[in-house]
């Protein structure tokens, strides 16, 4: 037997919605999927609040996307493509792509390895 579902409806804050939705683009699973899971973490089976924090975040990989890169440094895609451009960020293009080595990234973000150039 099938699971009935029950419609819900609810307003996010625009970052918890983008949150979503980039957790769902990067799992590979529907935002209903994550949502039930962490109602199901956060209720347990008893409806009884779990004490603990939900996260939604899978550990990213050491070589990144623009979209990723961004949501590390927690800046839109489009300023995060626009710096690379600039040589203002730790990237490599490989054809159209850009890609961004994520210790390279942390380790300019702290100031441990300043690019040639950029103040």
């Amino acid at each position: 037997m099938t699971d009935v579902l029950t419609p819900l409806y609810v307003r996010l804050a625009a970052d918890s919605a983008r949150m979503l939705d980039r957790a769902a683009s990067s799992s590979g699973r529907s935002k209903r999927q994550l949502v039930e899971e962490a109602v199901r973490e956060q209720l347990g089976e008893e409806d009884r609040m779990v004490v603990g924090r939900v996260s939604l975040r899978e550990r990213l990989p050491d070589v990144l996307t623009p979209a990723e890169a961004a949501e590390l440094l927690r800046i839109e895609e489009a300023e995060l493509l626009a710096a690379a451009e600039r040589g203002e960020l730790p990237a490599r293009r490989i054809g159209e792509q850009w890609r961004f080595l994520r210790s390279a990234l942390l380790g300019w973000l702290a100031g441990e390895r300043p690019l040639a150039g950029v103040q």
